[in-house]
């Protein structure tokens, strides 16, 4: 239904005439503008124009709208209304956030600590504190772009004033451990980025400063949000400002504020059912890439991972001219991070992952991306990667079948539909391969054993849900016999 309705996967000729049945596969970048916030805008135009902080009819009206919205995005967050501030961007946000945290408990000390994989918004602002004299430590992640909460742990000093980590990585979508973070450092206050998760998941607990973007979930640009939790010592880094509790200077963008908050409110009432859907197509582009272009790598943690963004790099091959031709194939993906794409530099990311930097793709999925999209994208990929490679004369091994456990996400599914998907997907892996099912119709814990037993394969029995990243149904695993 959402696909049918609003159709944001694929971009249609403007007023220009300049874009043409293009599918838009980069919205950690930034997310089309959700129908909601386009209705809330307009209305908010014509009813929340003037300023909030007079006392004339028209200043009060704005003020409302002002108030209703910090309390939506206040919900969401899990925080209190005053302790949401709005700013002109997550980058902002951000950097206030961290700036002003440090500034607030400049009596503990200078020394900030963060992931080496944090957006450049983080990098960027610690770069300034350590050359206005204040210390730096940088905690390394694995292979898979995960922080580990004993390496911050670690990292804390008496003198530590801040520690960043965000919520989820936004190049590969590796969902990052905030909780046990926050846990593991004791009372140091944990800033966390959660742009790349909000409205996509649930906010995760143990923070003390959290920064978010409109952009990113389908609200208008120009609005970004930073909470700080009561209690927690924050000093503004900028001239003091009666507006947004002293921590953001400057006029209100009350209409952009709204149609923020209506889409946030929005996209969490989709985000449950339609989260499930993106899994399963993100899953098939894990599986299908390596096995349909030769010297790939997929990267990012296969499980705790955002469900709709998957990053892989392909060897040999130019990230630009790969982007250039995929963009005339129709397809609007991203190469490098999120910040730096632009220049298609390294991605420090990915640096700090020890992976493939080479020819990297991020393919971010919007709500309703119609499933043939994928296809059409799988069937066109292997042509464009080898057209990209042909000049260079390389005679490349076809690629070797994925060895790793296919997940198949059927949560939310009745029997016997989680069946039907194995059935439909078994295929993905190779003899002896492993498909994980999970499900939480309890007829699956028949039909699956069952199924195994009709086809011969061979049912190895139940897992936790937990041990992929889930907090509810089981998994079952089936290796494929033949």
């Amino acid at each position: 239904m959402i696909a049918e309705a609003r159709r944001p996967g694929r971009l249609t000729v403007n007023e220009t005439g300049i874009l043409s049945d293009v599918s838009y596969f980069d919205v950690a970048s930034t997310a089309p503008l959700h129908p909601v916030a386009r209705q809330a805008l307009n209305a908010a135009l014509e009813e929340g124009w003037a300023d909030p902080a007079r006392l004339y009819r028209s200043g009060r009206q704005a003020r409302m709208l002002l108030d209703a919205a910090r309390e939506t995005v206040a919900e969401v967050l899990g925080a209190r209304p005053d302790e949401v501030s709005f700013t002109a961007s997550g980058t902002q946000a951000v950097q206030l956030g961290i700036l002003g945290a440090l500034a607030g408990r400049r009596r503990t000390g200078r020394h900030l600590v963060h992931s080496a994989v944090e957006h450049s918004s983080v990098l960027h602002t610690a770069e300034l504190h350590a050359a206005s004299g204040g210390e730096v430590s940088e905690v390394a992640v694995d292979r898979h772009g995960l922080a580990a909460a004993q390496d911050f742990a670690a990292a804390v000093r008496p003198d530590t004033a801040l520690a960043v980590l965000q919520s989820a990585n936004h190049e590969v979508g590796t969902v990052q451990p905030v909780a046990e973070t926050a846990d593991a450092i004791g009372g140091v206050p944990l800033l966390v980025d959660a742009a790349q998760s909000v409205g996509r998941l649930p906010v995760p607990s143990g923070w003390s400063l959290l920064t978010a973007s409109a952009h990113k979930w389908g609200g208008p640009a120009g609005v970004g949000v930073l909470a700080v939790r009561k209690g927690v010592r924050y000093a503004s880094p900028l001239p003091s400002d009666e507006r947004e509790g002293g921590r953001v200077p400057g006029y209100v963008n009350v209409p952009g504020i709204v149609a923020a908050a209506a889409s946030l409110r929005a996209v969490r009432a989709e985000a449950e059912r339609e989260n499930v859907r993106l899994h399963a197509l993100v899953d098939r582009i894990r599986t299908q890439v390596p096995r349909l272009v030769p010297e790939v790598e997929v990267v990012g943690d296969p499980v705790r991972r955002l469900p709709h963004l998957v990053t892989f790099s392909c060897l040999y091959v130019d990230g630009e001219v790969l982007l250039t031709e995929l963009d005339r194939a129709g397809f609007a993906v991203s190469s490098g991070s999120s910040c730096t794409s632009s220049t298609l530099m390294p991605s420090h990311v990915l640096a700090a992952m020890g992976v493939l930097t080479e020819g990297n793709i991020r393919v971010s999925l919007p709500y309703g991306v119609p499933e043939a999209d994928i296809d059409r994208f799988l069937s066109v990929l292997p042509d464009v990667v080898a057209g990209v490679r042909a000049p260079l004369g390389l005679d490349l091994p076809a690629p070797e079948p994925v060895q790793d456990t296919l997940v198949l996400d059927a949560l939310g599914k009745r029997c016997p539909l989680p069946v039907i998907e194995l059935a439909k997907r078994i295929g993905e892996v190779p003899v002896g391969g492993t498909v994980a099912v999970l499900a939480d119709d309890e007829a699956a814990r028949l039909d699956i054993p069952a199924w195994c037993e009709m086809r011969g394969q061979e049912y190895l029995g139940e897992a936790p849900a937990a041990d992929y990243g889930r907090d509810r149904g089981s998994v079952y695993l089936v290796r494929r016999v033949g």
